[in-house]
């Protein structure tokens, strides 16, 4: 016999009852580990072993929770039980409602102490400079490339690598009423304008695009003039009180952003191998024929797999350039080290920006 709506219900809450005494359980040997690692001056918070934690527990999941959601609730679970101690002040573009912060969160869960900030450039001074502990910034789009601003300043940045994170993209578009008629400006990131190009002039030819600082940005704008429309996320739109009027309106329906999680080497060091990890480096080689070949000529011999190879100009007004260079693996593995070791010695420039994890 069907159980009826009553029965269902008490048995849920009576569910509940027991996770709140086992979450206090779980958070209490936390608490534990928090006081012993205080003692021995170790970091509290290590993304190398969440990592292990979720992945072990998504492996042994054979119940009807999805896989992500596994991952999200206990990201949760880990930064709350943290957060006894004291929770990870995190710094990211905001204001609030950004990518940026759906990435911060992503990571460190909701439970971190926020520090917004106005540019990616206040990202990496806050980290660097201490008013924060970890930075988050976007260095890589699927549709438009590389973040050029936030790879020029890992260039000559204290900060170092120790995480990343990336999603599915959705840009909407935002106004104070839900009609897609009489909008005269469009306000968005310039990323996430050039994101949505062709709707936008599918779909309002004749409407100004503007530059914002951030999407969010823009959505807080849009919300101070009818005649006025932001591209931004659903959770911006709630921010500012704003209506969805279109969803989804970026070109690419697989649209990615890619982040960086930074911080002082002082205040993390990076994480040990996990099994599934990145190497990231800056280089530049001495300007003469076969020297950007000669750069993958260690890695092949090694059998070290290459996954990204960007160029930026070194803009010394000489034609020179710096590569930015991800490779798969951790340095405590002998091929890789090797690899390493051999790459240093062709180069002119050579900078090691972080090895962490590969992100979900």
């Amino acid at each position: 016999m069907a159980k009826t709506l009553p029965e269902l219900r008490t048995q849920i809450d009576a569910l509940d009852l027991e996770l709140l005494t086992l979450l206090n359980r779980r958070a209490a040997l936390a608490h534990e580990v928090g006081e012993i690692k205080r003692m021995d001056g170790s970091a509290v918070f290590r993304p190398d072993r969440e990592t292990q934690v979720i992945g072990k527990l998504q492996d042994n999941n054979t119940g009807p929770l999805k896989q992500p959601s596994v991952a999200i609730i206990w990201r949760e679970i880990m930064s709350a039980c943290r957060s006894l101690e004291a929770p990870q002040r995190v710094a990211y573009l905001g204001p609030a409602g950004t990518f940026s912060e759906q990435a911060a969160i992503q990571f460190f869960g909701g439970s971190m102490a926020r520090v917004l900030c106005v540019s990616i450039d206040e990202v990496f001074r806050a980290t660097a400079a201490g008013s924060a502990e970890f930075g988050v910034v976007p260095i890589e789009n699927s549709s438009e490339g590389v973040i050029s601003r936030s790879l020029d300043l890992m260039l000559n940045s204290p900060l170092h690598i120790i995480g990343e994170t990336s999603f599915l993209v959705r840009h909407n578009l935002l106004r104070l009423t839900p009609l897609l008629t009489d909008i005269e400006v469009v306000y968005a990131h310039p990323q996430a304008l050039a994101q949505c190009q062709d709707w936008l002039t599918t779909h309002l030819p004749n409407a100004e695009r503007r530059a914002a600082a951030s999407n969010a940005e823009g959505a807080r704008l849009a919300a101070t003039d009818l005649a006025w429309a932001a591209i931004a996320s659903e959770r911006a739109g709630s921010e500012f009180g704003l209506h969805v009027v279109s969803h989804a309106i970026q070109d690419d329906a697989f649209n990615r952003t890619r982040f960086a999680v930074v911080c002082l080497p002082q205040t993390m060091s990076a994480p040990l191998a996990t099994g599934k990890d990145c190497v990231s480096l800056i280089v530049s080689v001495p300007n003469k024929p076969g020297a950007v070949h000669d750069l993958l000529v260690p890695l092949k011999k090694h059998g070290v797999s290459m996954t990204r190879f960007e160029s930026r100009p070194a803009r010394s007004g000489q034609w020179e350039y710096y590569f930015y260079i991800d490779l798969q693996g951790h340095p405590s593995q002998a091929h890789v080290a090797a690899a390493l070791e051999e790459l240093r010695g062709l180069c002119a420039f050579y900078k090691v920006l972080g090895t962490y994890p590969i992100g979900e």
